[in-house]
C-alpha cells in the first residue's frame, strides 16, 4: 500500500512533467501556425518549407535514441534539464533568422533539445507510478501535451493579429528556459531523474537481457515500428502543409490557428476512442481502420470549401493521432 507521502510525492513527479510535456509540444506545434508566415516573409518555396520544418522533426527523431543512452549514463535530470534550455534557445534564435537557412539551423538545434523530452519524461512517470495505476499516469502525461497543442498555436494565433512573429518565438522562448530551471530543481527535490544504479546483466528466464532492450519478436517489433514510421510521415506531412491548404481556401491566421486546435482537440479524443476500439475489434484492425480513415479524410479536404473542412477537421484529426495510442498497445 502506498503511504501518503509517497502518493503525493508521484503526484507531484506527475504534475511537473505533464508541465513540461506541455511546453515542448507546444513548441513543436506552434511552428506549423509560423510556416505560412516564413513562406510570405522570406519567400520560401513549398519544397524549402517543408525542408525546413523537417530539420525539426528529424533532430528530434535522431536525437531521441542519444538522448536514451545519455540518460543510462547521466540520468534523465540532467539531459532533460539541457534539452529542454535548448529547445529555448533555438526558438530564441529563430527571432536573428534572416533567411532559410538561419530557420533551418535555428530549428534544428531546437529540435536536438526537444528530442529528450518523449523517452525520459515518460520514463520518469513511469517509474513514479511502477507500483501504482501506470497506465492512467501516462494516459494523463500524454493528455498534457495534447492541451501544449491546442492551447499554444490557439492563443499564438491572437497574439499574430498584433504583433510580429519574432517577439512571439523570443517571448515563448522563455518558457522553455523556466522550465528548464524548474525541472533543475523541482526533480532535485523530488529526487528523481538522477544518475542509474547498476542493474544485473540479466533475468533468470532469459526473456530481457541487458543489451536487447526487452524486444522479444524483432521481426515483429520491425514490422510495427515500419508501421509507424509510415504513419508519423503522413502526419508530419498533413500538418506541414494543412495551413497552405487552408490559405488557399481563404483562411487568415486566425483561422488557422483555431483549425490547429480543431485538429488537436479531434487526435486527444482519438487517443482515447481508439483505444477503446482497439480493445473490441482488436489492434490490427483497428490500425487499419484509423489509417483508412486518416487517407480518406486528407482527400475529402482537398476539394470541400474552408467552413467544411473546419467541420472535418476534428474528425481527421481524431484518426490521425488515435492510430499512435493503437501503435503504442
Amino acid at each position: 500500500m502506498v503511504t501518503a507521502p509517497a502518493a503525493r510525492r508521484r503526484r507531484n513527479v506527475l504534475g511537473a512533467s505533464c508541465t513540461t510535456h506541455f511546453i515542448h509540444d507546444g513548441f513543436s506545434d506552434l511552428i506549423i501556425l509560423l510556416l505560412p508566415i516564413w513562406q510570405a516573409e522570406f519567400a520560401l518555396s513549398l519544397s524549402q518549407v517543408g525542408a525546413i520544418s523537417s530539420t525539426y522533426s528529424g533532430a528530434m527523431t535522431v536525437g531521441q535514441l542519444p538522448a536514451g543512452l545519455a540518460s543510462e549514463r547521466w540520468g534523465e535530470r540532467r539531459i532533460l534539464v539541457a534539452g529542454t534550455a535548448l529547445v529555448g534557445l533555438g526558438f530564441c534564435l529563430l527571432g536573428t533568422a534572416g533567411g532559410a537557412f538561419g530557420l533551418a539551423l535555428a530549428l534544428a538545434l531546437a529540435g536536438i533539445g526537444a528530442s529528450t523530452q518523449h523517452p525520459l519524461n515518460s520514463t520518469i512517470v513511469a517509474r513514479a507510478y511502477e507500483d501504482g495505476p501506470r497506465r492512467a499516469a501516462l494516459g494523463i502525461y500524454n493528455f498534457s501535451g495534447d492541451l501544449g497543442k491546442m492551447a499554444v498555436p490557439g492563443l499564438a494565433a491572437l497574439v499574430l493579429a498584433t504583433m510580429d512573429w519574432r517577439y512571439v518565438t523570443t517571448g515563448y522562448s522563455s518558457f522553455g528556459i523556466v522550465a528548464a530551471i524548474g525541472i533543475l530543481i523541482i526533480f532535485g527535490i523530488l529526487k528523481v531523474g538522477g544518475r542509474p544504479r547498476t542493474t544485473p546483466s540479466a533475468t533468470s528466464d532469459g526473456h530481457s537481457k541487458r543489451g536487447d532492450w526487452g524486444i522479444r519478436q524483432r521481426k515483429g517489433f520491425a514490422l510495427l515500428s515500419a508501421t509507424s514510421m509510415i504513419d508519423g510521415a503522413a502526419r508530419a506531412a498533413f500538418m506541414t502543409f494543412l495551413p497552405f491548404l487552408l490559405i488557399s481556401k481563404g483562411a487568415s491566421i486566425e483561422t488557422i490557428g483555431f483549425a490547429l486546435v480543431l485538429v488537436f482537440a479531434g487526435g486527444a479524443a482519438g487517443k482515447l476512442v481508439c483505444g477503446l476500439i482497439a480493445e473490441r475489434l482488436g489492434i490490427v484492425r483497428t490500425a487499419v481502420l484509423t489509417e483508412l480513415a486518416t487517407g480518406g479524410g486528407i482527400l475529402l479536404l482537398l476539394p470541400l470549401p474552408l467552413t467544411a473542412n473546419l467541420i472535418l477537421l476534428p474528425a481527421v484529426g481524431l484518426a490521425l493521432n488515435g492510430t499512435s495510442s493503437v501503435l503504442y498497445a
